[in-house]
């Protein structure tokens, strides 16, 4: 993955530090028009700090129509969070990505899946944090997260102390938290901090969950020989 320089972001604490890519490959025309035509309508409105200096919690009502609210941290090409948004057409759905290629092909099947249940920040997930209500999540997916290989850069992985303090503070009490990866060390740290964080451990192994969608970073995992591994946590309390 990429060693480049991290972005300072703004945040409630001031300027947090962002690793990773914000965009990748040429936008296709068809991309581009996704993003200049549908992405404000679906962007939440009041989670960057130029928006929302004070950092006041949503309204969640408003936000949710008093269905279930479920995140997606890192929704990739956004294939998972349209099935679950498709399946499940009784909750609400967020998804965060930085990533503007992921952003514009999460756009282009929400056109193509005609789900109305989605919204969408494009942008850290930590921003979201700040101004999502206590316990207001009732279901989180981490799936296929950047694994950030190198040992001196483990501490960028989103399943660190700084990641999943904010994550376990806006999960309901029995909330599930499931993460998907191929990277053995991930799953490591993953069943080391998720739990000291807040979250009990119910199932790990290698077998998905019912209504799992396999997404294209898995498909590569498997072409590659990686093993993928699912773990369920649920929020204590």
């Amino acid at each position: 993955m990429s060693d480049e320089t991290p972005a300072e972001v703004p945040s409630a604490i001031g300027w947090r530090n962002f690793y990773g890519r914000r965009s990748g490959k040429t936008l296709r025309p068809a991309q581009r028009a996704y993003l200049s035509e549908d992405l404000d309508r679906l962007r939440l409105v009041g989670v960057t700090r130029d928006e929302n200096p004070a950092r006041a919690p949503l309204d969640l009502g408003a936000l949710t129509g008093g269905r279930p609210l479920w995140l997606e941290i890192g929704f990739g090409g956004g294939e998972h969070m349209v099935h679950m948004a498709a399946r499940n057409p009784q909750v609400a759905v967020i998804g965060c990505e930085p990533f503007v290629n992921g952003v514009a092909m999460l756009l282009g099947k929400i056109r193509a899946a005609g789900v109305g249940n989605l919204s969408i920040h494009p942008g850290d997930a930590r921003d979201l944090f700040d101004v999502l209500p206590p316990a207001s999540v009732a279901k989180a997916f981490l799936n296929y997260p950047d694994p950030w290989p190198k040992a001196r850069h483990h501490k960028r992985r989103f399943v660190t102390p700084g990641h999943l303090g904010p994550l376990a503070r806006v999960m309901a009490p029995g909330a599930e938290f499931r993460v998907a990866t191929d990277i053995p060390d991930y799953v490591r740290q993953t069943l080391e901090e998720v739990p000291a964080a807040g979250f009990e451990l119910l199932d790990q192994g290698g077998v998905p969950w019912e209504d799992w969608l396999s997404t294209r970073y898995e498909q590569k995992a498997l072409r590659e020989g990686r093993v993928p591994h699912y773990l369920t946590f649920r929020r204590a309390g």
